[in-house]
């Protein structure tokens, strides 16, 4: 199936958590519908489709963050998806190649939140915004994180309560509550 039509599949099955991601989530399926090229990294109006990881350790109840280089903030791992792969697959290899972590695999099936953000200009790009898709995935080896220094600052596994202060935004807050109902399921 065309990453596209896999990834509109996706979020038709996929039902947001309250009005703002609702409004996000409608933006991205027209984005996807709208004939353009969503996944280009070349297309900065509206903007581009992203994935993202969020990387738990279920046995204490932490997710790993970075300082990422640029953006100069605690996020989530994630990026840009590559020519021929999934939002999926390339959630958890912007995951993996970010935290050095080769053992990750999905906690959900499927999208756990969708996000709309700005993205400001840098490395030659105009500001944009990221029409991001994200995803939470584990790992059974925590200690085995390695820093890309060219990417993050640092690299930090935070106790969900502090992971909120740290990511300071609305959607990460949506984000940590969720994976904190998904660690009490499991």
């Amino acid at each position: 199936m065309e990453k596209a039509a896999q990834l509109l599949e996706e979020l038709r099955r996929y039902r947001p958590a309250d009005a703002l991601e609702a409004e996000h989530h409608r933006a991205v399926l027209d984005l996807l519908s709208d004939g353009r090229s969503p996944f280009s990294r070349g297309q900065f109006v509206p903007g581009h489709i992203t994935a993202s990881c969020f990387v738990v350790d279920p046995c204490t109840q932490r997710v790993l963050l970075h300082h990422h280089r640029r953006l100069n903030r605690w996020l989530q791992m994630g990026g840009h998806i590559e020519s021929g792969e999934s939002a999926i697959d390339a959630a958890l290899r912007e995951a993996a190649e970010e935290s050095g972590l080769r053992d990750l695999t999905l906690l959900t099936d499927g999208i756990v939140d969708v996000d709309v953000h700005d993205i400001p200009a840098g490395k030659g790009e105009p500001d944009h915004s990221h029409f991001d898709v994200r995803y939470v995935a584990r790992t059974s080896h925590p200690q085995s994180i390695v820093i890309d220094r060219t990417e993050s600052n640092e690299l930090e596994w935070v106790e969900l309560d502090r992971a909120i202060p740290l990511m300071n935004e609305e959607a990460s807050k949506r984000v940590i509550m969720k994976i904190r109902e998904i660690l009490v399921r499991k």
